[in-house]
């Protein structure tokens, strides 16, 4: 095992390939102030929810730290930051997962995210202490750490989600963490890396592997929109927009290597 991987890597180990393409599409529709996507109705694309987020992923690809990661110039305390809050994050992400795989309406999609959260425990662990040794992090500061204001405003969002609302609410609010970092990870390989260790971070996102796995839940995603009302759609684009707010906030936090204010 590579243990110079980050987080999600385990899901390339895990999982197959399905269906569904993950173009990049131009703009579509508003967004309310609520975050709502105006316009998803019974049947409604996923594609068109995407569309509608494209303001939130020009600003993730534009933020400091990933371009920071593309140029080499990004800060080792910085990324040494991010891993270390990350592997936080893992231990309540499996937690989401384990809920999901309860509330699913199907077998296959339970069994799926079981896979995601077994792994998560198992194999991400192992990988970020890799990585974070790597980067100078001992095991004492590992267990000494605590979770950045940011980092614990959206685990415990999505923690909330995950067991206090329906299946397509918990989906709507999991699926950023999987097709961000995807879109991240094509466009940063377009140039690359000229520091070693990030540019194994790059490949990771960028991999047909990491895509195949990306399919799978966006799938799950699709046909449950197909299913649903208009009400249903929207609460789902609601939970779908406030995570890819998250992803952002996550980023710059890492950058500024954010710390409780008292």
């Amino acid at each position: 095992m590579n243990s110079t991987l980050p987080r999600r890597a385990f899901l390339a180990q895990t999982l197959g390939a399905m269906g569904a393409i993950l173009a990049p599409s131009p703009i579509f529709g508003l967004l309310s102030k609520d975050g709502l996507a105006q316009g998803l109705g019974r049947g409604a694309s996923l594609e068109e929810l995407w569309k509608n987020a494209l303001p939130i992923r020009r600003a993730i690809l534009a933020h400091p730290f990933l371009v920071g990661l593309n140029s080499g110039e990004l800060a080792k305390e910085s990324f040494r930051f991010y891993v270390l809050q990350d592997s936080l994050y893992l231990k309540a992400y499996a937690r989401v997962l384990s809920l999901a795989a309860a509330k699913a309406p199907k077998e296959a999609w339970a069994n799926t995210f079981r896979a995601h959260s077994v792994s998560a425990l198992q194999e991400e662990s192992a990988l970020h202490e890799g990585l974070l040794k790597e980067l100078g992090v001992s095991a004492r500061m590992i267990k000494e750490a605590s979770m950045a204001p940011t980092n614990k405003a959206y685990a415990s969002y999505l923690l909330a989600t995950a067991a206090l609302e329906p299946f397509p609410n918990v989906l709507g609010a999991l699926l950023p963490c999987y097709w961000v970092y995807l879109e991240v990870g094509r466009a940063l390989q377009k140039r690359g890396s000229p520091d070693p260790l990030y540019q194994r971070w790059i490949e990771t996102y960028a991999s047909g592997a990491y895509e195949s796995v990306v399919r799978e839940v966006t799938q799950m995603a699709r046909e449950t929109l197909g299913r649903v009302s208009q009400k249903k759609a929207e609460a789902f684009a609601g939970r779908f927009m406030t995570s890819c707010r998250y992803e952002w906030m996550f980023w710059d936090m890492a950058f500024r290597m954010e710390t409780w204010p008292l």
